[in-house]
């Protein structure tokens, strides 16, 4: 590797319109203080498992299955790999070569918590079953191994038994918005169609809390140690490529279908560096006032902060980004007219990692 250290930061600027996508546990939208003044957030968590649906609604690559029925979905692939096995004998078999491996069962054969593991993983710990595998040092070694992009990215947290972890190689912040919101609210009701015709009254109402914003969105990447996870450069930039398409078209589905809230980014902007990753948030300590729309002064805040925090660290490597703004002022990096060019432009993770 020519780069001992190589990370890639993604930075987005996306409007939502009136939209609850992310709700705590009282159903309003989730907000944060910043700034002094309340923001829109959408947490981590929420994009997250947007990124990860996108994935697999892409088919390009398989993902990680989070669950408690570890036996099952062991058991399963056991029955793949050798049918003639009974149900009751392929559960024996994954119980057995599951606790071997360190995973802790309850008395109905459940991981104790949320299990994160690869196909390839079950694939290749159904075989160690049929294979009657001893050694808990190899199971072990099968989880570690070939983790699918979502655990490598998001990470695996085994409380149980820490030497099952695999540490992220991604970071996701918290969407923010760039500047000061309200929560507004949406009195409905509806209809009885069966109601007798003198019966004015609605069959039901109620309420929905929503708020507009333009958002700040940020994620970065260890390339140098996705790379380790993966095995492969050329696994490692299609993966990355496929991230960065995630991060900018997937949505989280919270009330969806009541808003329609289908947007894209009006910016995005990925660099590569090679000390650190750099949030640009600090763009928007100060929150963007205006009456006329908040999409084209964040993103000129955006392309200054880029300039701006050069006081504390290196120029990045490499700065693309697409953009619908227009931009009146000079402001680094090479502007690509599309998703799919800038997605291109990343091939030059190729020879940095090589």
């Amino acid at each position: 590797m020519s780069n001992e250290r190589l990370f890639l930061d993604i930075h987005a600027i996306q409007t939502l319109p009136p939209s609850n996508v992310n709700r705590d546990d009282s159903g309003s939208p989730k907000t944060a203080q910043y700034g002094g003044v309340q923001r829109a957030r959408v947490s981590s968590q929420s994009w997250k498992k947007a990124m990860r649906d996108y994935f697999i609604q892409s088919g390009r690559e398989t993902v990680g299955t989070r669950t408690k029925d570890v036996v099952g979905y062991v058991a399963d692939e056991i029955s793949k790999i050798d049918p003639s096995f009974s149900t009751e004998e392929t559960e024996k078999l994954a119980v057995d070569v599951i606790k071997k491996a360190g995973i802790k069962l309850d008395k109905d054969n459940k991981a104790k918590a949320l299990f994160f593991m690869g196909k390839h993983q079950a694939q290749a710990l159904a075989q160690a079953a049929i294979d009657h595998e001893e050694s808990s040092e190899v199971l072990q070694n099968i989880l570690k191994e070939n983790p699918e992009i979502d655990i490598a990215l998001f990470g695996r947290m085994v409380a149980d038994d820490p030497s099952l972890n695999e540490d992220a190689s991604a970071q996701v912040a918290h969407a923010i918005s760039t500047h000061a919101v309200q929560t507004e609210y949406d009195y409905y009701t509806a209809m009885d169609d069966r109601s007798e015709e003198d019966n004015a009254g609605a069959g039901m109402l109620g309420t929905i809390e929503y708020n507009s914003s333009t958002l700040y969105r940020y994620a970065n990447v260890a390339v140098h140690e996705f790379e380790k996870q993966l095995g492969s450069v050329e696994k490692t930039v299609d993966a990355l490529k496929l991230f960065i398409e995630a991060f900018s078209n997937s949505m989280p589905t919270g009330k969806i279908n009541t808003f329609a809230n289908e947007t894209l980014p009006q910016t995005l902007m990925i660099t590569l560096r090679s000390d650190r990753p750099v949030s640009l948030v600090g763009a928007f300590e100060t929150p963007v006032r205006s009456t006329s729309g908040y999409v084209e002064e964040s993103t000129k805040r955006l392309f200054r902060e880029l300039g701006k925090v050069e006081k504390f660290v290196q120029k990045p490597i490499l700065t693309l980004y697409v953009t619908t703004t227009s931009l009146d002022e000079q402001v680094e990096g090479k502007e690509v007219p599309d998703l799919a060019a800038l997605l291109s432009g990343l091939d030059e993770v190729k020879s940095l990692l090589g």
